[in-house]
């Protein structure tokens, strides 16, 4: 069988501070190619990511989701069941260095789903605020409740083997992206893991916990996705 090969997507809305520090970090000669779906920005992440040398698509309707599925998109019919698709943010939270950790146990077989878990010591303190903490304890606490498959986060670094992806049929436009895809791979049954990952504080403020409303809607969309898939 051919070895894998892995795609990173990354949804950015005015990341132009951050999107090519993501880019530089992430191990060059690990991925096939590096996606960055640009979700309507309007400062110059767009030409940010094509001065870095990344494949540059365009979602201009707002929405994390939305910005995924356009990546998804562009991937059918160019790569295989068993190539790996990463997902992961454009704000430099996430250490894209890390992505060989993330991605080691699809390669060797022992899972189909890998959420990178900020859970751990190497969290910056203040990377994750108060009510991300919570949501994160309550969604993960509720999918053991109802899937008996145990998560320590939602977190956005995560990869897939593009078989399973496609099983799972992701139909969520905005908040719920993360959720519904391990949500999902629960129903199925899917080999899911988790690794430990590193967090710092992100470069800019965040356009979803860092407001009121977004936190709010997040918060709502976690836990609609989750019990509409009971």
């Amino acid at each position: 069988m051919q070895l894998p090969l892995v795609y990173v997507l990354i949804p950015a809305f005015n990341e132009a501070a951050s999107i090519a520090n993501v880019i530089r970090d992430i191990p060059q000669n690990l991925v096939k190619e590096i996606i960055v779906i640009d979700n309507g920005s309007t400062d110059q992440t767009a030409q940010v990511v094509l001065n870095a040398g990344a494949t540059l698509l365009s979602e201009p309707k707002k929405g994390y989701g939305r910005a995924c599925l356009k990546g998804i998109e562009y991937l059918k019919g160019k790569v295989s069941n068993w190539d790996v698709i990463v997902f992961l943010d454009g704000d430099y939270s996430d250490f894209p260095q890390e992505m060989p950790l993330l991605i080691q146990p699809i390669l060797t077989g022992n899972a189909e789903l890998v959420i990178g878990s900020r859970v751990s010591r190497n969290r910056q303190p203040g990377s994750m605020l108060p009510q991300q903490v919570f949501g994160n304890w309550l969604a993960t606490r509720l999918i053991k409740a109802f899937f008996n498959v145990r998560f320590s986060d939602l977190g956005p670094f995560r990869a897939i083997k593009w078989e399973a992806l496609e099983k799972i049929n992701m139909q969520d436009k905005t908040y719920g992206w993360t959720v519904e895809m391990q949500v999902k791979a629960a129903k199925l049954n899917f080999i899911c893991s988790e690794v430990p990952v590193s967090y710092r504080k992100r470069i800019g403020i965040s356009k979803v916990s860092g407001t009121v409303k977004g936190t709010i809607l997040a918060g709502y969309k976690i836990l609609f996705t989750i019990f509409k898939n009971i």
